[in-house]
């Protein structure tokens, strides 16, 4: 998937449109204002609001897929793999917030089935990656086998679903980082094997 330019800054105002307006708020009238150009200027890149939306899903599972994969390709241990790859989404959505706020808008669900999709997508992408390091930990003994990787990762994504929007409804007034490490302390003090006592 190939996006211009232009097109990643209409998405990111679409982003910052919804942040402060919600999915209401995200019209091609006021998309344009923010933009600074004509209404049917947006219309040379897009042929409207639902394939704005779309176009940004798609990118943030595309990005985030390729983020995922640099932040670990180095790394052995799965458990700094965790760390890092929870990591990296702290830092990608500290710095864009209006993308996060794509993902939890009320309405967003049910603007198609397209969007539903996509989102579905987004979540796939994240829980590829996790299975992955998750699968590896068991094997290397550095995490439960008491539940199954899928469990597990249902588990770890769940968390930070609820820590992600937790953040949103603050108005993002919390340090996401500072307060994500310590979740995944917590989630690594869970998902690692009970040491037998003697």
């Amino acid at each position: 998937m190939e996006i211009k330019e232009r097109q990643l800054e209409i998405i990111e105002a679409a982003g910052e449109i919804l942040t402060e307006s919600g999915i209401v708020g995200l019209t091609t009238k006021n998309l344009a204002a923010k933009m600074g150009f004509a209404e049917s200027a947006l219309y040379r890149h897009f042929k409207g609001k639902e394939e704005i939306i779309l176009t940004m899903l798609r990118y943030l599972s595309m990005d985030m897929d390729s983020r995922l994969t640099n932040a670990v390709s180095d790394i052995d241990s799965p458990t700094e793999k965790l760390k890092a790859a929870f990591n990296n989404q702290f830092e990608f959505f500290k710095k864009n917030p209006h993308f996060l706020v794509a993902i939890f808008s009320d309405g967003l669900l049910e603007e198609s089935k397209a969007i539903n999709e996509a989102i579905l997508q987004i979540m796939g992408t994240k829980r590829k990656h996790l299975l992955q390091i998750i699968q590896q930990g068991q094997k290397q003994k550095q995490f439960t086998d008491a539940l199954s990787a899928d469990e597990l990762v249902h588990i770890i994504m769940g968390s930070f679903r609820l820590h992600m929007l937790q953040w949103r409804l603050s108005g993002f007034s919390f340090d996401l980082k500072l307060k994500g490490n310590k979740l995944m302390a917590n989630l690594l003090t869970l998902i690692q094997p009970l040491k037998s006592i003697l």
